[in-house]
C-alpha cells in the first residue's frame, strides 16, 4: 500500500477538483490509500460521492485552509499545525503518508515543506522538479520556482537529485544532463553556470552523464534527460512553454473552424489533432516534485482540472514505488562523500594535498 496524503483545500477549486482526481488515480492503482485534511462542511460531501475512494481514505478536520494569495510568512505563521496544507506535510514526517499532494499556494507549501521535513543533510536550497514534455518522450527539468539564483555547488546538487528523479521516473540507468545557458560554448554564461559545468566533468558521476550546456530550444527536443537551471530562468521557461502551448491550440481551434472546408479538413483529420492535443496537455504532466527534503511533497497547478490532479497524484506514487528519496539520498551520499575539487580543477590533487 501507498498512502497519499491530500491537502483537500488546496487550489483555485478545493474539494470539488482535488477529490475527484482522487478518485481517478485510485482507478488507475487500487493499492492507494488516502489520507484527506480540510474543512468537514466542504470535504465530507463531495467525498462521500466517491465510493471506493471513501472507503481508501481517511479524514481530519483542519480549521485553516491556506489562502492562494496568502504570503509564505503568513502562512507559515498562521497556518502551522492547523492548516490542512500543514496536516498533509505533517503526515509524511509522521510516516503515516507517503508523500504529500497539494494544489495550493507554491510559496507557502514550500516554506512549510521546509519548516516541517526539513532539506536533506548535504542540500542547503531544495528545487522544484517538472516533467517536461519533449519530441523524445518526457524529461525533467529543474528549478523551476523553488528559489531565485543558485551557486555552482547548488546547480551540481540539482544534477544529481534531477538525475535520481530521471532514473525513478523515466527508467533511465544512467541520465543525461545539461545545464540551461544562453549558448553551448564554454565560455558563454553565467560564472555559476560555468563553474557547475567545471565541478561536474570533473567529477564524471556514474549516476549522470554530464553533456555541457543546452540552450532554451533543447527543451522540446529532449537533447538530454535533466536539464538544471536556477528557480528565476527555470520558472520563465516553465510558463512560455505552457503559454505557447494554449496559444497554438487557439490558433489550430481558429484555423479549423474559419471555413467550411477547414471543418471538413478537420474531420477527415480528426484523430490526427486528438493526438496532437494529448500531447500539448499541461495536465498530462501536472506534478511539480519538491527535490532535496526528507518526504517527498508534489505541487499541483492550482487552477487544474480533476484529471490534472490526478496525474499529480500519480507522479506522488511513481516517486514512492521506485524509492526515489532512497536514490536521492544515495546519490548525494556518493557525491559529497568525494575529494574535494581544487581551484586548479585536479581532483587527484586535492586528494594528495590531504
Amino acid at each position: 500500500m501507498i498512502t497519499i496524503s491530500i491537502d483537500a483545500m488546496g487550489g483555485d477549486h478545493g474539494p470539488a477538483v482535488v477529490i475527484p482526481g482522487a478518485a481517478k488515480s485510485l482507478e488507475r492503482h487500487p493499492e492507494l490509500r488516502f489520507v484527506f485534511f480540510g474543512q468537514e462542511d466542504k470535504v465530507l460531501p463531495v467525498l462521500e460521492r466517491y465510493e471506493k475512494l471513501n472507503a481508501a481514505s481517511r479524514f481530519e478536520h483542519c480549521e485553516v485552509a491556506v489562502r492562494m494569495d496568502d504570503k509564505p510568512s503568513q502562512a507559515l505563521r498562521q497556518g502551522r499545525w492547523k492548516s490542512s496544507m500543514w496536516k498533509a506535510i505533517e503526515a509524511v514526517k509522521t510516516g503515516e503518508a507517503d508523500v504529500c499532494v497539494s494544489a495550493g499556494n507554491t510559496g507557502a507549501l514550500m516554506a512549510m515543506s521546509k519548516f516541517c521535513l526539513r532539506t536533506m543533510s548535504a542540500i542547503e536550497r531544495p528545487a522544484i522538479a517538472a516533467i517536461w514534455p519533449t519530441l523524445r518522450g518526457e524529461s525533467i527539468v529543474l528549478d523551476v520556482g523553488a528559489t531565485i539564483g543558485a551557486d555552482a555547488q547548488q546547480l551540481v546538487d540539482f544534477s544529481v537529485m534531477g538525475a535520481a528523479m530521471a532514473r525513478a521516473l523515466i527508467e533511465v540507468k544512467r541520465p543525461t544532463v545539461g545545464l540551461l545557458n544562453v549558448g553551448v560554448e564554454e565560455i558563454k554564461g553565467q560564472e555559476e553556470v560555468k563553474e557547475a559545468g567545471r565541478l561536474l566533468r570533473l567529477a564524471d558521476l556514474p549516476t549522470l552523464d554530464y553533456r555541457g550546456f543546452v540552450e532554451g530550444d533543447d527543451l522540446g527536443q529532449g537533447t538530454v534527460d535533466v536539464v538544471v537551471t536556477e528557480g528565476f530562468s527555470g520558472n520563465i521557461a516553465l510558463k512560455t512553454a505552457e503559454g505557447t502551448a494554449k496559444q497554438i491550440a487557439e490558433y489550430l481551434r481558429a484555423a479549423m473552424s474559419r471555413t467550411f472546408m477547414a471543418r471538413i479538413g478537420y474531420l477527415m483529420a480528426r484523430g490526427a489533432f486528438r493526438r496532437l492535443r494529448d500531447k500539448m496537455d499541461p495536465r498530462k504532466v501536472n506534478g511539480g516534485v519538491f527535490l532535496g527534503l526528507n518526504g517527498i511533497v508534489i505541487k499541483s497547478h492550482g487552477g487544474t482540472d480533476d484529471e490534472g490532479f490526478a496525474a499529480a497524484v500519480d507522479v506522488g506514487y511513481d516517486m514512492v514505488r521506485n524509492a526515489l528519496l532512497q536514490k536521492i539520498e544515495t546519490d548525494l551520499k556518493n557525491y559529497h562523500g568525494q575529494p574535494a575539487l581544487g581551484a586548479s580543477g585536479d581532483a587527484a590533487a586535492a586528494t594528495n594535498s590531504e
